[in-house]
Parts: structure tokens; C-alpha cells; sequence
């Protein structure tokens, strides 16, 4: 396991402890309004400017969306100790991808999108480094702030 130093782990493990599950549903949830809202305004570019989000989101400022950068969250690689950037992000959030697709079709996309979701939550909580599919396709972790020190 990791050697823990004032809340910074060493480098030559690449094994990190899990963000609280709790601040990855709130970020994530932060990130869904915003495509939501984006759906909402925008009207019919609105869905694909929403899917672009979701797909690149994770590429911004450091590995963080906008909803990981308000809770304290970002997207790392643990072993090269560097930050997600957009083509990670897009590996990593395909399967939400799919479920913002499928979730334009009523009843039965709807089911499909519950799914897909509740499948990768189970993932976070099952997974001791509470990596995801979309984490173990891509290689990333989701850490707190600071966990790795990494520059913005």
C-alpha cells in the first residue's frame, strides 16, 4: 500500500485510495445539470453540445470537470502521476455517452440509460480504487485535489 506523507501518497506506488463516492455523484450530478441545461437552451444543438460535454468534460483545467473542479475531484493517471486530457476523457465517459444517446428514446432507452449508469455505479463502490469501466478502459483514476500534487 501507499505510504501516506501530510495527504500526499509516494509517487512510486500508483496505488491511491479512492475518492468519496459521495463527491463523485454530486460532481457528476453538477456536470448532468449542466448538460440538462444545455439541452434545454440551446434546443437541438443543445443534445449534441450536452454529449460533447460529457464526452471532453474531464479533459479541462488539469483532469477536472466542472463539477470535479467545485467538489475538490480530478482525473489522473496514478502511475504517470499526470492529468486526464480530452481524448482520455472521451475513452473514459463513453459509456455515459451512450446513455445521454439511448435516453432520447422513450421507455425503452430510458431503461437502457438506468443501466448503464447503475452499472458503473456499482463499479465505484465495488472497485477498491473506485474505478469505473470507463477508468479501467482509459487507465485513470478519480482522486481529491492534491492527492498527487499535480500542477493545474
Amino acid at each position: 500500500m501507499a505510504e501516506e506523507v501530510s495527504g500526499v501518497h509516494t509517487i512510486d506506488s500508483g496505488v491511491y485510495p479512492k475518492a468519496q463516492v459521495l463527491n463523485r455523484g454530486i460532481a457528476k450530478l453538477i456536470d448532468l445539470f449542466i448538460v440538462a441545461a444545455a439541452s434545454q437552451m440551446i434546443g437541438p444543438v443543445g443534445f449534441l453540445a450536452g454529449l460533447a460535454y460529457i464526452l471532453i468534460s474531464d479533459g479541462f483545467a488539469g483532469g477536472r470537470s466542472i463539477g470535479k473542479r467545485l467538489i475538490g475531484l480530478q482525473t489522473v493517471f496514478p502511475g504517470r502521476r499526470e492529468a486526464a486530457g480530452f481524448r482520455d476523457s472521451i475513452i473514459r465517459n463513453l459509456p455515459f455517452a451512450v446513455a445521454q444517446l439511448a435516453f432520447a428514446i422513450p421507455y425503452v432507452g430510458w431503461l437502457v440509460s438506468v443501466v448503464i449508469i447503475g452499472f458503473e455505479a456499482v463499479l465505484i463502490l465495488g472497485n477498491e480504487q473506485g474505478r469505473r469501466l470507463g477508468d479501467e478502459v482509459a487507465g485513470t483514476q478519480i482522486l481529491d485535489v492534491g492527492r498527487l500534487a499535480l500542477p493545474d
